[in-house]
């Protein structure tokens, strides 16, 4: 079981204070100027918003910017030389994450140490410590609980905290969440046998999914399995009549993480190699340079995201691309809702097989 300990909000506002005096930005959803709440650096706890809205974007811009120099080259007489961009990755705690954020920090480490092990998003996932926080209101487009988590799922976090009344009971879940209490050890009160609440009632996207994880076959593996075949169904036709192919939902998404990688000349003698995030929902996504695009039509591009999320990274991973935090279903100005994409898909895994006539 977990170490608990508890902090009241009087300490919270300290804890903050000692991080920023100390040199560490603190990262936390706060209203934006255009009203939204997205993470952002704080310096004070009163700027933040913990129990409001879901951040309008994932964590995923804490670990790899939306753009983000590489290195910078330089050609003189002597030849071509390559000078690191990369400083040292500064320490930051996030406050408030949500859980299913913090999951898909931890989901998308198996990617980026997969064939190679992607230095900048390491150096900055171990400057960073994540502290969540509960959900008490799951918002209706919210599945977490459908894919194994919950809105008090660990999964990801160094600290969980639980709102109880003005206070917070704190569970420390990781050696980095350990050493955050000790070197702040006075904002931290011993909590002689508490326990942490029990999770909250599963976030499951208004009962779209419900009674899915009762049936019979599991309703994940029997999307796996079902997409595994059906790879020129007429699903992928339907579905891509109302996407725009805009790539919303992939941009706060908290475990898509494709990128694209550009060299930026500054005239002929210098220049920048930089990375971007990039979308397998645009036509030049998957653009060869010859003019053939394997992927040339939007059902095609649709297909993609679901098989990468439910078959593909599962095959290799052993887990799915999602963390059911809904934002895609807010996102879409399409009303493509992906629930129900994957209520479609379960419905049709799992519908007993057709009898086949025998003669009279």
């Amino acid at each position: 079981m977990s170490v608990v300990k508890t902090i009241s909000e009087e300490a919270l506002a300290g804890l903050v204070r000692d991080l920023v005096a100390s040199g560490t930005r603190v990262l936390a959803p706060a209203q934006s100027s255009d009203g939204a709440v997205d993470y952002q650096a704080i310096q004070e706890l009163g700027e933040a918003v913990l129990n409001g809205a879901m951040p309008r974007r994932s964590l995923r811009a804490a670990l790899q910017p939306p753009t983000e120099p590489l290195f910078a080259w330089k050609r003189d007489a002597r030849g071509l030389k390559i000078e690191p961009m990369r400083d040292p990755a500064t320490p930051q705690v996030i406050v408030g994450a949500r859980p299913c954020d913090a999951a898909g920090i931890e989901v998308l480490d198996k990617v980026m140490d997969w064939d190679y092990k992607d230095a900048p998003w390491f150096a900055r996932r171990e400057a960073t410590t994540v502290i969540s926080l509960a959900c008490r209101e799951p918002q209706p487009s919210c599945f977490c609980g459908s894919l194994g988590l919950g809105p008090s799922s660990g999964q990801g976090a160094d600290l969980l905290l639980h709102r109880v009344d003005s206070d917070y009971l704190v569970e420390v879940l990781t050696p980095k969440g350990e050493a955050l209490v000790a070197a702040h050890s006075a904002r931290f009160q011993d909590t002689p046998g508490a326990e942490a609440p029990k999770p909250a009632g599963a976030a499951d996207a208004d009962g779209m999914l419900a009674g899915l994880a009762a049936a019979p076959q599991p309703w994940v593996k029997a999307v796996d399995e079902w997409l595994g075949t059906h790879f020129a169904d007429e699903l992928w036709q339907q579905i891509s009549l109302r996407c725009l192919g805009c790539g919303g939902c992939t941009s706060v998404c908290p475990t898509c993480h494709c990128f694209d990688i550009v060299d930026e000349p500054e005239g002929t003698q210098r220049g920048l190699r930089r990375r971007n995030w990039d979308t397998c929902q645009a036509s030049l996504f998957t653009l060869h340079a010859s003019g053939h695009n394997p992927r040339n039509d939007q059902s095609a591009r649709c297909r993609q995201r679901i098989l990468h999320k439910f078959h593909i990274y599962p095959k290799r991973f052993g887990e799915v691309l999602c963390t059911g935090c809904g934002r895609c279903v807010r996102t879409c100005p399409a009303g493509v809702s992906l629930p129900e994409v994957l209520r479609d898909i379960a419905e049709k895994a799992l519908a007993p097989e057709p009898v086949s006539g025998g003669s009279a």
